[in-house]
């Protein structure tokens, strides 16, 4: 038994089989078992820990040593980026929808794309609006055009949900100012716009291969029913005439203006005071509380809302928060447990040494991390990491560079899984069951993935014998 536990604790090939045992069970416990994610997650991570070899110390911590333990970090990772902004978030989409601000919306993007159309108008408004904000802002923010164009198209809500995600996902993976290509620039010595030029080339086959042509098939074939209490919103308008257009786009444009400007005003700016405000203003927690201040006044108090009618409104908005956030947490505790076990590097180490192409390495090594830990951000950092160093004194130009960052995002994203906060907020904030999530959202990465390093490859090629 002993001699088993060590190879399961240090051969790759042990600790792969341990990784999948432990997304077996969990899998098991939710699907089968029908277990509420959040304690099926904590409980096989808690398992998956102890058998991978993480002491009783690091896992829960003692009474003496004031050192975090991994339950509390793995919570902590992910809630302390995103709690206020789910919140927020939230709160400015319910403002949204109860004004009838996402309907103004909805209408105008029926208008210029057809009823027929609106899925392809979900990802173009995915896509465009993926660029100034993270992957998750934009959920929390534009969820409310997912819900009101399902319940008026009276069709599933995962076709309008899944073209919007391809279009989120593939801004946050392949164009600056998202922080895994930007990194990755950085390790490469890479100018950001070939990034962007290659991230554009690559991304937007990626996008309509995966959003518009698989998210729109199986969007039909997955039943997904728009929630209640947003079915209720888009019916329970706040009162008066809906808002213009003009005011809806400035309460929704706000945050990503702020966002945007702090990002390229700390590349562009000097050390300024202005810089500082930027900052200040663009960190997503500020700039969603300065939009739902301004959504709460022009698309309520100023159309004669009384401010008891908005803090029922919020006060409603906010109830399902505390089981999305739980479930988030539960899934990065999960994804720590697998990085803490060694699986991550492992399978690294073992897939750098294999000596193929360097831009098939950089897929193969970036979609191994994202498997095994599921973070993006951290599968791009980790694998420029381990490459960087082999193309340093190598005739490659700045355009093959730009697409090896490309192939390494491309990797960074597929397989969505159980140990990617990502795939529980999809999951949760899309009334997706997981094996819904898993046939809709998990192939659509896999798809995103797979295009993206096949034209990145095929750009690569046509360089090398330019």
């Amino acid at each position: 038994m002993t001699e088993f536990l060590d190879w399961l604790r240090h051969d790759t090939l042990g600790l792969l089989l341990l990784a999948a045992s432990g997304i077996a069970v969990l899998l098991t416990l939710i699907i089968r078992l029908k277990i509420e994610p959040f304690i099926a997650l904590i409980g096989t991570g808690v398992i998956v820990a102890l058998v991978g070899g993480v002491s009783v110390e690091e896992l829960v911590g003692s009474p003496i040593n004031g050192s975090e333990p991994l339950i509390e970090e793995g919570f902590a990772g992910i809630l302390g980026h995103i709690t206020v902004i789910i919140g927020l978030g939230t709160v400015l989409g319910a403002i949204l929808e109860h004004s009838g601000g996402a309907q103004v919306i909805l209408d105008r993007l029926v208008r210029l794309f057809g009823e027929r159309g609106t899925p392809v108008a979900m990802g173009v408004t995915g896509f465009v609006l993926g660029i100034p904000v993270f992957f998750d802002i934009g959920i929390f923010v534009l969820a409310p055009l997912v819900y009101i164009a399902a319940a008026r198209g009276g069709r599933s809500l995962a076709l309008y949900a899944l073209p919007l995600l391809a279009g989120l996902s593939v801004t946050h993976a392949f164009l600056p100012p998202h922080p895994g290509p930007v990194a990755a620039a950085g390790f490469f010595e890479v100018s950001l716009g070939w990034v962007i030029v290659m991230g554009l080339a690559c991304g937007i086959p990626a996008w309509w291969a995966s959003g518009l042509l698989w998210g729109r098939w199986i969007g039909d074939r997955v039943s997904v029913a728009v929630p209640i209490e947003h079915q209720e919103a888009a019916e329970d308008h706040m009162g008066g005439r809906p808002p213009s257009l003009t005011t809806v786009l400035a309460t929704i444009g706000l945050p990503m203006l702020l966002i945007l400007s702090a990002t390229f005003g700390t590349v562009f700016l000097p050390e300024s005071k202005l810089q500082t405000v930027l900052v200040l203003f663009g960190h997503p927690a500020i700039a969603l509380t300065v939009a739902v201040l301004l959504a709460m006044y022009l698309l309520g108090l100023r159309r004669g809302v009384s401010i008891d009618r908005l803090s029922e409104i919020i006060s409603q908005s906010l109830r399902p928060v505390g089981m999305i956030l739980l479930v988030v947490g539960a899934g990065a505790f999960f994804g720590a447990v697998l990085s803490a076990t060694g699986i991550g590097d492992a399978v690294a180490d073992t897939l750098a040494t294999l000596g193929m192409p360097l831009i098939v390495s950089a897929y193969i090594i970036a979609s191994g991390m994202r498997i095994a830990q599921g973070s993006a951000t951290v599968a791009i950092v980790t694998t420029s990491g381990i490459l960087a160093p082999a193309v340093e004194g190598m005739d490659i130009s700045q355009p093959q560079l730009a697409l090896i960052v490309m192939s390494i995002a491309s990797g960074s994203i597929i397989a969505s899984h159980v140990n990617d906060g990502g795939f529980w907020i999809v999951a949760k904030y899309f009334n997706m069951t997981v094996k819904q999530t898993l046939l809709t959202w998990t192939v659509l990465e896999t798809v995103l993935s797979v295009v993206g390093f096949a034209v990145a490859g095929g750009l690569y090629a046509v360089l090398s014998v330019a």
